[in-house]
């Protein structure tokens, strides 16, 4: 029902007044009532159109085959205007009046910016069940199929696996000694107990590394199953390719690898692909940071390129030791620039002290807010989407580490910030809320740059248009 078929037909609000009781059903004559009483009065599918056509314009089984094609060839436009004059005069002998009349062309015209028949709607509505049983029941292997499958969908690894986590999945980073190409399943730290009830909200900041390192603040949901722990897979790392996760994972079949002269050894990559994961903080298991790890690889420059990496290192190195670990926001910046993602915290919860004295409202909050309340809500832009049928409106997703806030930028605004909206990955976005049947929306008015705050951050966002 959200097709631009629908949409541009005047289809959708109607029928779901209809379904809520808020307007009456109501039938010109039985024979149209018959066509249209299992959608409320509302032609919802391409065959009520075509049965429309027949029992209110008089159109013939193949005049209505005819509209059916036109209504198919919903790219090209006009070809449904051909049909106009026969429709109206065809329901005006059946005595039906100009607005009735008016009104079923609109409608059926819509059907020519694509709508669905019957059977379409059948199989997605089938798909969505299916999908929605198995996010519910089986959260780690939804969420890992996903992963898997990537680049597709509305959303990228990153709120994948926050929403996840949200529902109580463990996931555990990309590593040399655990993880395949593909995202897999493990057995978890702790079992949860099948329908545990969660706790209403997690911490605001706790600690990278403690025994929640999750930042949202939005309720958990627990699946009524025990999960298994999700780990990352070698996929996850920017630019690295699988030929190098192969040779990964058959050197590792003659045991985890103890040290990273090793794992050089056995797997003999070159420099670059160890500074690579090096950088991905993948070398987790052998008790190496990413600055020892990289610092180590970046040592080995004047050697061969196929010569085995870190053969003079002893096993452990004092100097190296000595390093001092990265600043927590530094780890997370890294992870986003390696993974696209990060499991110790989200970006913006170290500016949240800021945001908070900026009056900006955490995305989690904007449920307790009260409708028409103007406020401020900022975060990285993680989904821009301009239908062709919501006239010149964007549709924009923000993420904050509390979870995601919708926004609704109206084509002037667009355009007066236009090269924040287009280019920025972060945003503070200034508007009015809107609340209605569950829905939470909030119209902007105002954009400000929050990238630059962001520095060096990689952080894309999907856009559709």
């Amino acid at each position: 029902i959200v097709r631009p078929g629908p949409i541009q037909g005047n289809m959708v609000h109607p029928f779901l007044r209809r379904r809520n009781g808020e307007e009456p059903v109501t039938y010109p004559n039985e024979e149209i009532k018959a066509v249209l009483h299992r959608t409320l009065g509302v032609p919802i599918f391409q065959e009520q159109a075509m049965k429309l056509a027949m029992v209110a314009a008089g159109f013939t089984p193949g005049e209505a085959d005819q509209l059916r094609r036109a209504m198919g060839a919903w790219r090209k436009t006009g070809v449904i205007e051909k049909f106009r004059d026969k429709l109206m005069a065809g329901m005006r002998e059946k005595g039906l009046g100009d607005e009735f009349a008016e009104q079923v062309f609109r409608q059926i015209r819509g059907f020519g910016e694509y709508g669905f028949p019957e059977s379409h709607a059948a199989s997605f509505a089938l798909l969505v069940y299916i999908s929605a049983w198995l996010k519910y029941y089986y959260p780690a292997a939804f969420t890992a199929s996903l992963l898997n499958a990537q680049p597709m969908g509305f959303y990228a690894p990153a709120q994948l696996v926050s929403d996840a986590r949200r529902h109580d999945v463990e996931v555990r980073g990309v590593d040399i000694n655990h993880s395949d190409w593909d995202c897999t399943l493990e057995e978890p730290t702790k079992r949860l107990a099948a329908g545990k009830p969660p706790p209403e909200k997690t911490p605001r900041t706790p600690p990278i590394g403690g025994d929640d390192p999750d930042m949202a603040t939005a309720p958990r949901f627990t699946s009524p199953l025990p999960q298994p722990a999700l780990r990352l897979g070698l996929r996850q790392i920017s630019g690295l390719h699988v030929a190098a996760a192969d040779k990964i994972m058959a050197a590792r079949n003659g045991g985890p690898f103890s040290s990273l002269a090793d794992f050089a050894r056995r797997t003999r990559l070159g420099q670059a692909v160890i500074q690579r994961l090096s950088k991905a903080d993948a070398f987790t298991s052998l008790k190496q940071d990413r600055r020892v790890a990289l610092w180590q690889a970046l040592g080995q420059e004047q050697k061969p390129q196929y010569q085995p990496l870190f053969d003079d290192l002893p096993a452990s190195d004092d100097q190296d030791a000595r390093l001092p670990a990265l600043p927590d926001q530094e780890q997370v910046f890294a992870d986003y620039r390696t993974l696209g993602l990060s499991l110790k915290a989200h970006p913006l919860s170290f500016y949240r002290q800021h945001l908070d004295q900026l009056r900006v409202t955490p995305a989690a909050d904007l449920t307790h807010k009260p409708n028409d309340r103007h406020l401020r809500v900022a975060g990285l832009v993680i989904l821009r989407q301009r239908p062709s049928t919501a006239k010149g409106i964007t549709f924009v997703t923000l993420e904050d580490e509390t979870g995601t806030s919708n926004l609704v930028v109206k084509q002037p605004i667009w355009e007066r910030y236009y090269q924040v909206a287009r280019t920025s990955p972060a945003w503070i976005a200034h508007g009015k809320l809107e609340k209605k049947s569950g829905v939470i929306h909030v119209v902007v008015n105002r954009l400000e740059d929050l990238s630059k705050k962001l520095g060096e951050l990689k952080s894309k966002s999907r856009d559709f248009r």
